[in-house]
C-alpha cells in the first residue's frame, strides 16, 4: 500500500511542476499586457511626435531625406532580408525598433555600432522609428546627435529618432556589485529592462551591449515580439574559465583559481556560465562582432537554441570602421604622403584589460636590447581616454612604470585626444600597437590597417582570427604574446625594407576594406529584415 501511495506521488509532482510552468508563464503574459496597456498612450505620443518632427523637418529644410546624403540609394537598394518563406521585409514597414544601449553617448567602438545600425535602418526603412533606451540624461538629443556626427562622422535623421531615459542604469554599474558583480549586473539588468518596456513597449527589441538577460525578460512579457542581440563580447566565456588556472592564466583574471576561494569563484563562474546560456537560448536572431565571438557564443547558446528550434544560425557582422575616411586622409604614398616617424601607437582606452604595462615592457626590452641597433630613435605613443578618477590613476601608474623602466623620454602619453588629433599621429606613426589578450574584435587595428600602420598585435582574439591575417598572399602584420615576442616584432616592423614595409602597408590597407561601413550596413539590414519577417508572421 506504501509503494502505491509512492507511486502515485511522482504523477502529482509532474502534474504540479506542469501546473507550477504554465503558472509563471501566464504571470509573464498578464506583467506583459500590462505593460502594453500601460505604455500604449505613451506610444502613440512618441509616434505622433516623430511624424510632427518629420513633417516640421520637411518644411524647414525643403529637401528630401534622400538629397541630404549621397550614399543613400547605395544603401537603399539592399535587399532587406528575405524571410523564411522566400518574402522580404515591406520597404514602408513603420513600426517601432528599441535599441537597449543605455550607455549611448559614450562614444565608444560600441557606440559606433549602434549609430552606423541605426543610420542604415533608417535608409532602408525611412518610416521606421528607432527608439533609444538610453540612461545619459545630462544628454540632450540634439547634444547626442551632434556628438555622433562629430566623433563619428554619422549623419542621423532626427525626426525618426526617439530618446527614452531610463532611471534604472546605476543597477548595471560594476561598482553598484562589488562582490559578484556578474550575477549582480545581470539582475540590475532585468530591472533596467522591466524600465525600458515600461517607457514604451517596441515592435521589435534588440540589445546592443550585451544584457542578454533583458532577451529573455522581453521574450518572458512578450512571445510575439521578435529579438535580436548584437553581441561585443560574451558576459563569460570558456576562456575566462581557463583564464584561473596559473599555468594558462591570461587576463585581469589570471591564476585566480587557486585555493578554496579560487574554488569558489570558479563553482560561481560555472553555474552563471549556465544561467548566460540560457538567457541567450530564445533570442530570434543574434549577431557577433567577430568570429571569436562568434564561437564562444554558439558555444554557449547553441544547445539552448537548438531545443528551442531556432532556424537562424549565429551571424558575424563585423562593426563598421571608417575606412573610406582614413583613405582620403592618409596617402600611402605620392606628394601628399607625409614622412612618418618611428613612432609606435597604441590607441586604447587606459582600462586594465588593455594591457599598457606588457607594451610599456616590450618597448624597454627593444630599446635596451645590445642586439637591436639602431632602435634608440623611436617612440611609444600611448593614447586613450580618461573616463574618471580610476583611469587618470592608472595613467599615473603607467608614468611611474615608464620611468622605472627608463624610458619616459622615449614615451609620450596623449589623454583625451580628439579625432583629429588621432588622425594626425595615425597617418605620421609606423607602427600600430595591440596588447589586449582576447581583444573581441579590435576597431582600433582596422583603423591601423586603413591608415597604412604595420600592426603588431596580441596573438588571441579578433585582432588574430578576423583583422590581421595573410591577405592577397602576404601577411597584413605581426602577432605577440610575450614581452620578449612583442620586442622582437616591434624591432622588425622597423627595420623591414622599404619595398617589404610598403608591400605590407598596401595589403594592410586592401584588407581593411572587408570593415567598411557600406559592408555593415547590407548586411545590418539583411538581419533586421529578417526579424520584420518574423515579426509580420506574428502579427498576423
Amino acid at each position: 500500500m506504501g509503494l502505491l501511495n509512492s507511486a502515485g506521488v511522482v504523477p502529482l509532482l509532474i502534474a504540479a511542476l506542469y501546473f507550477s510552468t504554465w503558472l509563471f508563464r501566464l504571470a509573464g503574459r498578464a506583467a506583459g499586457w500590462y505593460l502594453i496597456r500601460r505604455t500604449k498612450a505613451r506610444r502613440r505620443t512618441t509616434l505622433a511626435k516623430a511624424k510632427s518632427e518629420e513633417e516640421d523637418h520637411h518644411e524647414k529644410e525643403r529637401v528630401s531625406v534622400k538629397s541630404e546624403d549621397p550614399d543613400w540609394v547605395e544603401v537603399e537598394s539592399q535587399p532587406g532580408g528575405s524571410a523564411t518563406n522566400g518574402g522580404q521585409a515591406p520597404e514602408d514597414w513603420d513600426g517601432t525598433v528599441g535599441f537597449l544601449h543605455p550607455f549611448c553617448n559614450a562614444g565608444g567602438g560600441g557606440e559606433r555600432v549602434l549609430w552606423a545600425a541605426i543610420k542604415a535602418t533608417q535608409k532602408r526603412w525611412p518610416n521606421a522609428v528607432c527608439v533609444v533606451y538610453t540612461g545619459d540624461h545630462d544628454a540632450t538629443k540634439s547634444t547626442i546627435l551632434n556628438r555622433v556626427e562629430n566623433r563619428f562622422n554619422i549623419r542621423l535623421h532626427p525626426p525618426t529618432v526617439v530618446f527614452l531615459y531610463l532611471q534604472t542604469r546605476s543597477w548595471v554599474l560594476s561598482s553598484t556589485w562589488p562582490h559578484f558583480t556578474l550575477l549582480g549586473q545581470s539582475l540590475g539588468s532585468l530591472i533596467m529592462g522591466y524600465d525600458a518596456f515600461s517607457l514604451v513597449v517596441p515592435d521589435i527589441f534588440i540589445d546592443t551591449m550585451g544584457y542578454s538577460f533583458t532577451l529573455a525578460l522581453s521574450k518572458f512579457f512578450f512571445p510575439n515580439i521578435p529579438t535580436g542581440a548584437y553581441v561585443h563580447y560574451p558576459t563569460i566565456s570558456t576562456d575566462m574559465l581557463s583564464s584561473l588556472n596559473a599555468e594558462i592564466g591570461k587576463g585581469v583574471n589570471a591564476g585566480t583559481g587557486k585555493g578554496i576561494r579560487g574554488f569558489g569563484k570558479r563553482k560561481y563562474w560555472q553555474a552563471y556560465a549556465h544561467l548566460y546560456s540560457r538567457s541567450g537560448s530564445d533570442v530570434d536572431i543574434v549577431m557577433t562582432n567577430s568570429s571569436w565571438t562568434q564561437a564562444h557564443i554558439k558555444s554557449l547558446w547553441g544547445p539552448y537554441r537548438a531545443k528551442r528550434r531556432k532556424v537562424h544560425a549565429v551571424e558575424v557582422l563585423f562593426p563598421p570602421v571608417a575606412v573610406e575616411e582614413l583613405e582620403e586622409a592618409i596617402e600611402l604614398e605620392g606628394p601628399k604622403a607625409v614622412s612618418r616617424q618611428k613612432s609606435l601607437l597604441y590607441v586604447a582606452q587606459f582600462r586594465p584589460e588593455k594591457n599598457h604595462d606588457l607594451i610599456l615592457r616590450s618597448f624597454s626590452k627593444m630599446l635596451h636590447s645590445p642586439t637591436k641597433p639602431g632602435m634608440n630613435g623611436a617612440k611609444l605613443v600611448l593614447i586613450g581616454s580618461v573616463r574618471d578618477s580610476d583611469d587618470a590613476k592608472r595613467v599615473y601608474q603607467l608614468r611611474l612604470l615608464a620611468h622605472e623602466l627608463k624610458i619616459e623620454d622615449d614615451t609620450q602619453f596623449v589623454c583625451d585626444a580628439s579625432w583629429p588629433e588621432v588622425l594626425d599621429w595615425l597617418r605620421k606613426s609606423w607602427v600600430g600597437v595591440n596588447g589586449m589578450w582576447n581583444e573581441h574584435f579590435g576597431i582600433g587595428v582596422v583603423e591601423y590597417q586603413a591608415a597604412g600602420l604595420i600592426c603588431v598585435v596580441n596573438d588571441s582574439g579578433g585582432p588574430k582570427a578576423d583583422i590581421v591575417v595573410d591577405f592577397d598572399g602576404g601577411a597584413t602584420g605581426y602577432h605577440a604574446s610575450t614581452e620578449s615576442e612583442y620586442a622582437h616584432r616591434f624591432a622588425e616592423a622597423l627595420s623591414m625594407s622599404e619595398e617589404a614595409t610598403s608591400a605590407m602597408r598596401k595589403r594592410a590597407r586592401a584588407s581593411s576594406k572587408r570593415f567598411t561601413e557600406e559592408v555593415f550596413a547590407a548586411k545590418w539590414v539583411e538581419q533586421l529584415g529578417k526579424l520584420m519577417e518574423i515579426q509580420r508572421l506574428a502579427s498576423r
